[in-house]
């Protein structure tokens, strides 16, 4: 590995004026679980790195009124502890818990997984299904996007290289929205997606209907994709068996897979229909246990 400087930044603010002040060749280090492993093949390693793990602005998981924020910094393991996520999110600490080693998710940050941009990363999938919006800092302020417009392909982003991403929000309408994820990979750890899904929703009390339902698909696209259709043909539709499974089948459209070494495009599409009606199950399962338990 190429010697390089590291520069410890105090906070988010910080760290903007660091990387406008170094340029293209400044690069952000958080947890560094998965750039440090970059630099040791990478042909150009960057001439600074801005090291902001020390940012206490970038971290917390809170309720505001816009909704549930989490910050950049959050590491997965404090998403797994966090009650707050465990009580109205369980689908994003089940996507937690299949990232790495413990040691990977002791050190590793939301903001992280999201900027690396892989399109198999299993936290991308839960945040979409929930319309996160993400917060991107830079020299002229701050700007929000959806997280799906912040993925623009295979490891790039909405990000310039003068910005950093300080949090992530999840919309006061959808605190406590039912969720649920799933991951297929060849092993059941430290493995990389073969297909991962989350879908959310609600049920409408009245006339047991799908109500704004979402379903975002990872390792199927160059990014983690909505299904679209999928999620147009459930609006409104009384929840039952076959609505769940046709609606598992329409999202395979939706999906762009390949072929590698790890899968058949055939045999990722098939699991994207299984999986998207698993995940849709398990949303309508915690939506009727979390009704009961209003009822009681």
């Amino acid at each position: 590995m190429k010697a390089f400087e590291l520069i410890a930044a105090k906070d988010s603010r910080h760290a903007v004026a660091l990387l406008a002040e170094h340029g293209p060749g400044a690069r952000l280090l958080a947890g560094g679980t998965d750039l440090l492993v970059d630099l040791k093949s990478a042909p150009d390693v960057p001439r600074v790195l801005v090291d902001i793990s020390r940012a206490e602005d970038m971290r917390g998981i809170e309720v505001a009124d816009k909704g549930l924020r989490i910050g950049a910094l959050v590491t997965h393991t404090e998403i797994l502890r966090s009650p707050l996520i465990r009580e109205m999110f369980p689908a994003l600490a089940d996507a937690a818990r299949s990232i790495g080693a413990v040691q990977t998710r002791n050190l590793g940050t939301l903001g992280g997984n999201l900027a690396t941009a892989v399109p198999s990363m299993d936290s991308g999938p839960a945040l979409i299904a929930l319309d996160a919006t993400v917060t991107l800092a830079g020299p002229a302020g701050a700007r929000q996007l959806t997280l799906a417009e912040f993925f623009v392909g295979p490891r790039k982003t909405a990000l310039a290289h003068d910005e950093l991403l300080t949090e992530i929000l999840i919309p006061a309408c959808n605190l406590g929205k039912p969720a649920h994820f799933l991951k297929f990979g060849l092993r059941k750890g430290q493995a990389l997606a073969i297909v991962n899904v989350a879908a959310s929703l609600w049920i409408d009390p009245e006339r047991e209907a799908f109500k704004a339902p979402r379903i975002a698909l990872g390792a199927v696209a160059p990014t983690v994709v909505r299904a679209c259709a999928a999620e147009a043909y459930l609006e409104g539709r009384a929840v039952g068996a076959e609505t769940v499974a046709e609606a598992g089948r329409i999202a395979v459209a939706d999906a762009k897979p390949i072929s590698d070494f790890r899968a058949s495009a055939a045999y990722r599409r098939d699991l994207i229909a299984v999986l998207t009606r698993r995940a849709l199950e398990g949303a309508c399962a915690l939506a009727r246990s979390r009704r009961e338990g209003e009822r009681k």
